[in-house]
């Protein structure tokens, strides 16, 4: 073993990176890859290796078959060594849940239904009265008033075991915690300086070309009419492509301020009936893409720009919002008669069952198109879906990459050469022309420059020094030529792609092509009278994005936790220019699934505009722009698998044929469940709305089974999700089909899940049935996964974050608890409950219970090895849902209980600190006790015993005067 753990010494680095710790895989990973960007999750490697945990990455985008032993190898060597990748002094005393304490959404019943209600009184007053009449202390923040979608209050109680109280109230239907959502924020931000700035992609309406805009817009579409509410952190009205100013008869008609500028999330809003943005700007960049006028200086324009848009500010200038206020402002949307509501924000969530997404999903399903942003953690991997956009009717949005990058031409002088061009957006700052110099003739030597240049080397200050990557790091090797004099070089690929580069403080350098690198050493090694310079204007181009046209790397995975199909459908959103607030520089390019959703919201406005602004044309929107999109490969060759439908949906939004198409298909998706629920035979309509008869044949075109799951373990795999060409098999009740105007007919389809993939990865199957005629090509997605959701395990009991093993106690000098031991409950003395959820779940509690009880936990009975007795396996019931049959174990008190949160991201955890009082606020009495946790596996009965993980703490005295012998 002390081999072992000296051989993996260093296989691990910790390094901090927004927010987050990354654990880096060293092994044959070259030096010089230091400073990169990883083009699949947008993170620089500050180390030899790349950003994703337990599985390797090839330049070209796929998992190495040949590193997954290894890492995985790796990772138990490292657990073995006891490395972890969170120290435990990092770990802070306190409940880090990512709700609001003390504050609920609670949901009213209808005024008829709520019995002791006095006549003609409404809902809020009646349960309000009760609650005061109850003894309860609390503030109300919301009031929500509208019947049919949401009637209720979001209230903070001045004490958290009043909760109970709220539930006991006659016409209280439903009580949800008010969670965080962390403001927008883009993947990548570019603020443009001028139309001649370098980052202005050369055709600025490519994105609208990718998707049929620019041929509605030639047609004179352009959303005239229609009502757009954007919910966001306001915009800069003042700006002259959004209208210069607000009001009737101007491109912002109105909005409202729910927050002020300095809301954070967790002060006092500050609400008024401006929604002026000038100091944050993500949601001015959102209306540009929605609704921006042509004539400006980037002749870019709005996807729906003689659309009326409301602005509704959710955010401060910094920070954070609470979902009370989403759902304030998708009802007042609603209220404003707004058709469409976008919302470019949300966090990771996996259900659907947050109170912003239910309400997002009423609203849907009433009438009113709502867009979401799909979230922008792909680098996080599966079942990893962002709210509210899981609102079951919403339309959650992917992101595409633009097709185009800015890049710069260095200009050949002597000899014969279109140009270098060169991994910069900017100039590099460097007047004249200069000659060159190659540090090797070599141009297939693996470590050139690594070591000190030869004596016979020539002052390099009046060159060009041309360099090959390979085996040390960028900034080893120009240090070295510095250390002759040099400050200006060319640094040529070896293999490993074309990307940009951390040279550190050596800002007179950067990468090239290999082509170009060699060219450049055998006209070198010719003595050609070549140089080289760099104009300061006029140098930039579109360079084709090798990632152009695919679904960009940072767009979340689905599906939900309750297996919803999230994404609905893709738009572009990677490099997007658009408007930004006047004094935050008009301008900017950006990525994110934020860019995305606005344009999908605009080319809704298109398609009410042309079908007419009825709830059944809204109704259908969804499902027409599934089933019209365009289909997405996982990468550019022939050869590779389309992308999972969990990270593309069901394909890029075609908004020309979805508005012109003469073939309907309605459902656009077929959700089939994991194979414990499976729903394999399915239906779908197909229907000619066209002039003539239409003759279609029908075939089945799969994607790529997603491997949500590293083999063999509990931890899902980080994205990019690995893709098996292991298809489902689709038998449909007709290959060809003729239909007449008008005329309908009804497929049925016998899906089977694929086989051969190792069921420890949980893999999602996804594909489409294309319906093509001679002119048109429509699709329906399904999506299903093999294997069981109830067989996932949801808490992580493994060592592998901590270095230990968890769930855990940790006691009031930081330590990890292994054996009885005694807490005041006063101060700080008290336990820390500190876990992690490597799946979802429905309920998550920690409860009180007797050290003894009759309970063999499903988790690490090794917990129980302090000498007391583990009784015969038993049932126990709750003290909320369903009443249920079976023997019961006495609990002493319930400590916490949360709903329907997501799984954790790599090295994310839960703690909750402890108090002297039960949740229901009673004082905990002295004694000995056990911390019971237990989690409600997907799909499981909140009834049944067997459907909950469990976990039992070491024994806990709880003693306020600090003394006794018992614990």
């Amino acid at each position: 073993m002390i081999t072992l753990c000296a051989m993996f010494a260093n296989a691990t680095v910790l390094d901090r990176i927004d927010g987050r710790y990354h654990r880096l895989l060293r092994a044959n990973e070259p030096p010089e890859r230091h400073g990169e960007l990883c083009r699949f999750c947008g993170r620089r490697r500050t180390h030899e290796g790349f950003y994703i945990k337990r599985t390797r990455v090839s330049s070209s985008g796929q998992v190495c078959p040949a590193m997954q032993a290894l890492a995985l190898f790796v990772q138990f060597a490292l657990a073995i060594c006891v490395s972890a990748t969170v120290p435990l002094p990092n770990i802070e005393r306190k409940t880090s849940f990512p709700i609001v304490p003390n504050k609920f959404i609670v949901e009213f019943d209808t005024a008829a239904d709520i019995p002791g209600k006095r006549s003609g009184e409404a809902p809020h007053t009646h349960i309000l009265r009760s609650w005061t009449e109850r003894g309860v202390g609390f503030h109300v923040g919301h009031k929500y008033n509208a019947p049919g979608l949401f009637v209720g209050a979001a209230i903070t109680l001045n004490n958290t075991y009043d909760v109970k109280q709220l539930g006991q109230t006659s016409g209280v239907l439903a009580i949800r915690p008010s969670f965080t959502y962390q403001a927008p924020k883009p993947v990548f931000s570019h603020v443009i300086t001028s139309p001649s700035d370098p980052a202005v992609p050369p055709e600025t309406q490519s994105t609208h070309i990718l998707t049929g805009v620019d041929k509605l817009h030639a047609q004179g579409i352009f959303g005239t009419g229609v009502n757009i509410g954007i919910i966001d952190t306001g915009i800069d009205y003042t700006h002259p492509a959004l209208g210069g100013a607000i009001g009737p008869g101007h491109k912002i008609v109105g909005g409202y301020d729910f927050v002020g500028d300095n809301y954070t999330g967790g002060n006092t809003p500050v609400p008024d009936d401006d929604p002026l943005d000038q100091c944050n700007g993500h949601g001015t960049h959102v209306a540009g893409i929605l609704g921006a006028d042509p004539d400006n200086p980037f002749n870019i324009s709005g996807v729906a720009y003689e659309a009326s848009i409301r602005a509704y500010r959710i955010f401060g200038c910094t920070g954070d919002v609470t979902d009370d206020i989403i759902v304030a402002a998708l009802l007042l949307g609603r209220s404003d008669k707004q058709d469409v509501l976008t919302l470019s924000l949300g966090g990771a969530d996996g259900w659907t069952e947050s109170t912003s997404s239910v309400v997002a999903s009423r609203l849907a399903a009433t009438g009113t198109v709502v867009t979401i942003a799909a979230g922008n953690d792909g680098a996080t991997g599966s079942w990893f879906t962002s709210g509210p956009g899981n609102g079951v009717d919403v339309i959650s949005v992917a992101s595409l990459d633009n097709t185009v990058i800015q890049l710069q031409n260095a200009t050949v002088h002597g000899v014969a050469n279109p140009g270098i061009p060169y991994y910069d957006l900017w100039p590099l700052p460097i007047p004249g022309e200069w000659p060159i110099y190659a540090t090797s003739n070599d141009t297939t030597i693996i470590d050139d420059a690594c070591d000190p240049l030869p004596d016979s080397t020539p002052d390099l200050s009046g060159f060009l020094t041309v360099v090959r990557r390979g085996t040390c790091t960028f900034v080893q090797k120009l240090t070295n030529i510095a250390d002759k004099g040099g400050n200006v070089a060319l640094i040529y690929d070896n293999g490993n792609g074309f990307v940009p580069i951390d040279t550190g403080t050596f800002t007179n350098a950067t990468l090239i092509q290999a082509a170009d690198g060699i060219w450049l050493v055998s006209q070198f090694i010719a003595g050609a009278p070549i140089t080289i310079s760099f104009p300061q204007s006029g140098g930039s181009f579109g360079f084709p994005d090798p990632s152009g046209g695919l679904i960009s790397s940072f767009t979340s995975y689905g599906p939900t936790n309750d297996m919803y199909f999230k994404p609905a459908v893709a738009a572009p959103g990677g490099n997007i220019l658009s408007t930004l607030p006047v004094p935050l520089g008009s301008y900017a390019v950006m990525s994110g699934t934020s860019m995305a959703t606005p344009f999908l919201a605009g080319s809704a406005a298109l398609l009410l505009g042309v079908k007419g602004k009825t709830t059944a044309v809204a109704l259908a929107a969804r499902s027409l722009f599934e089933t019209t999109a365009q289909t997405i490969g996982s990468d550019h060759t022939d050869v590779a698998p389309l992308q999972t439908a969990t990270q593309q949906g069901a394909g890029l939004v075609d908004v020309f044929t979805a508005i012109h198409t003469e073939t309907l298909v309605t459902p656009g998706q077929l959700v089939l469940n994991d194979t414990a629920n499976y729903k394999g035979f399915q239906s779908f309509t197909v229907v000619n709305v066209g002039k003539t008869v239409k003759n279609y044949t029908l075939n089945h075109s799969p994607a790529g089974t997603a491997l949500t799951y590293q083999p063999g373990t509990i931890f899902p795999a980080d994205g990019p999700v690995p893709l098996s060409t292991n298809y489902a098999t689709v038998k449909l009740s007709a290959t060809s089909l003729t239909l007449h105007p008008g005329q309908s007919s009804i497929i049925s389809a016998h899906i089977t899940p694929p086989s051969g993939d190792d069921p420890s990865t949980f893999p999602v199957f996804s594909g489409f049935i294309k319906i093509q005629s001679e002119t048109e090509t429509t699709h329906v997605t399904y999506l299903g996964l093999k294997g069981s959701l109830k067989d996932v395990q949801v808490v992580d009991n493994t060592s592998a974050t901590f270095g230990f093993d968890i769930p855990a106690l940790i006691d009031a000098a930081g330590d990890v608890q292994t054996g009885p031991q005694n807490y005041t409950l006063l101060g700080s003395d008290v336990p820390l409950g500190l876990s992690r959820l490597a799946f979802g779940t429905a309920i998550l509690r920690y409860d009180l219970v007797q050290p003894d009880i009759s309970l063999v936990p499903t988790l690490d009975p090794r917990s129980l090895k302090d000498g007391n007795p583990v009784l015969e396996r038993n049932l126990f019931s709750f003290p909320h849902g369903k009443p249920n049959t079976f023997a019961q174990v006495s609990i002493v008190g319930s400590l916490f209980e949360i709903d329907y949160i997501p799984r954790d991201p790599e090295n994310g955890y839960h703690t909750l600190q402890f108090s002297a009082q039960f949740a229901n606020g009673t004082d905990i009495p002295t004694g000995n006790y056990r911390i019971l946790l237990r989690t409600l596996t997907v799909t499981g009965d909140s009834t049944q015993e067997k459907d909950f993980e469990s976990w039992l703490s070491p024994i806990i005295g709880v003693f306020p005067n600090g003394t006794s012998d018992s614990a």
